[in-house]
């Protein structure tokens, strides 16, 4: 059985930061791409960033320079390093992950099978 948590979601002020962390349950973590999505109230769950198992990393435009991706196949974990914040990030954070190593592009979420429950980060004006 496969299972996502994330934590690490909260309330920042523009120009904040917060380290977003996923813990999977899964068998082969170091062979899946992961990702990360994010939806806002009335929005479609968009893709923010994702990372493959060779650890090739790709950004949705609205992120890129301000937001990291990273892994680490030991503790079966995969983080979303977010500065610079603005409140247009302002969403509910989902982590998936992908059966196959390399991820889609663009991040699209019919590509995912498993998801977690989400964290919420919220970035005031």
């Amino acid at each position: 059985q496969v299972q996502l948590v994330e934590s690490g979601g909260g309330s920042v002020q523009s120009g904040g930061s917060l380290r977003l962390s996923c813990a999977a349950s899964v068998n082969a973590f170091s062979s899946r791409c992961m990702a990360w999505f994010r939806q806002a109230p009335g929005k479609e769950r968009e893709g923010v960033a994702s990372i493959s198992s060779y650890r090739t990393t790709r950004y949705d435009d609205s992120v890129k320079g301000r937001f990291t991706v990273s892994r680490d196949n030991a503790k079966n974990t995969i983080y979303l390093q977010m500065d610079s914040l603005k409140p247009e990030d302002t969403a509910m954070y989902y982590c998936a992950a992908r059966v196959f190593p390399l991820c889609s592009n663009p991040v699209r979420p019919d590509d995912y099978a498993v998801w977690g429950q989400g964290t919420q980060v919220t970035v005031s004006s």
